[in-house]
């Protein structure tokens, strides 16, 4: 049985990684606020962040079916990690257990984006709260999203939450309470 545990941790192809770190803001309205939530998406994820539409009208917020309401951003790679790494000071890199799903996807929330280390407070921007999500898979995880020859991932190669919680445990010394 040793032996087989060897092998598993030797195995590159049971390397847990980060696939995605998407970070949004939900606004609630459009028009200057959006363009102000789009600057702190902007400086915290190094990139050009994307608007999120409304997908209804709801008359008592003054919401209108194809307005804007939210920005987010996809961040992939190194940079994924070190705004993951600024994110989990912010939150003293402390989660929950409840943020931890079953399919090694972690989610959380910060209150306000100036606790983050290296924010200022703007008062030309204001001060916003922003989700962060974070999806951790294996190598071999494109066949489910490939567009020829998609098969399914095996049980055994996808993330359980217990292992999720071993990795970030690990590379970013966080506790889960």
């Amino acid at each position: 049985m040793a032996a087989v545990a060897t092998s598993i941790e030797t195995n590159p192809m049971r390397k847990l990684l980060i696939a995605k770190l998407v970070l949004n803001i939900g606004v609630g309205r459009s028009g200057e606020s959006i363009e102000r939530a789009r600057l702190v998406i902007e400086d915290l994820a190094g990139q050009k962040p994307c608007s999120r539409d409304a997908r209804e009208s709801i008359r008592d917020f003054g919401v209108r079916k194809g307005e804007p309401i939210g920005v987010m951003a996809t961040i992939r790679g190194e940079r994924a990690e070190t705004v993951l790494k600024r994110l989990l000071e912010a939150k003293s890199s402390t989660l929950p257990i409840s943020s931890f799903d079953g399919n090694g996807s972690i989610s959380f929330g910060l209150r306000e984006h100036i606790e983050i280390p290296g924010v200022r407070y703007d008062p030309d921007i204001g001060i916003f709260g922003l989700n962060a999500s974070v999806l951790l898979e294996r190598p071999a995880s494109r066949v489910k999203r490939r567009h020829l020859r998609r098969t399914k991932v095996g049980k055994r190669q996808r993330v359980n939450q217990d292992e999720s919680i071993t990795y970030f445990r690990e590379n970013f010394r966080i506790t889960v309470t």
